[in-house]
């Protein structure tokens, strides 16, 4: 009869620990963009783990800032719509704020006449990009007016396609933030 007892509430403690909802369960760590399966020209945020993979159990509304402009986005099985469209090829800066850390995403999405392509990009070429183009400016003194003309065609392709000097800036330190 105890062992039978014990069985029972080892069995009990196992499911409870199984099924319980911790604090853990509902934090956005990483998150990634598709376009939309249901909409046609709009992308869908899914919530992913820290190795890319997506997170079931997020339901609910959090809060994102999408290029600068605070949106809530209800979740369901991991997935959110997002329901603006994406008319013309663009940049989005997606920054989530939790508990624990921040947690941002630089991407350029580039649009066919068939579909949307996300692209993440990293902190790290976007500020390598720049940088390596001065170096080799300094390095090659009779290329320095071609590398200026290309630093500002990187600076106008930028600006054109919706990524601002804050949000380049913010994107590098929130890479450098999470780097530490």
């Amino acid at each position: 009869m105890i062992r039978l007892f014990t069985l029972f509430i080892f069995f009990l403690s196992g499911m409870i620990t199984a099924f319980s909802q911790t604090h853990e369960n509902f934090i956005i760590k990483d998150f990634i963009i598709k376009e939309s399966f249901l909409k046609a020209d709009k992308i869908a945020i899914i919530a992913t783990d820290s190795l890319k993979n997506p997170r079931t159990s997020i339901n609910g509304t959090y809060k994102f800032d999408i290029n600068g402009f605070s949106k809530d986005l209800i979740f369901h099985d991991g997935v959110a719509a997002w329901d603006m469209p994406v008319e013309k090829s663009t940049f989005m800066y997606i920054k989530h704020e939790n508990d624990e850390t921040d947690v941002s995403n630089l991407y350029y999405i580039y649009k066919s006449s068939e579909s949307l392509t996300p692209i993440r990009i990293s902190w790290y070429i976007l500020l390598a990009i720049p940088v390596g183009l001065i170096l080799l400016g300094y390095m090659f003194r009779k290329l320095i007016g071609l590398m200026v003309f290309i630093l500002m065609a990187y600076i106008y392709f930028n600006y054109s396609k919706g990524l601002s000097m804050g949000t380049f800036i913010e994107s590098v330190f929130d890479g450098l933030k999470n780097l530490f």
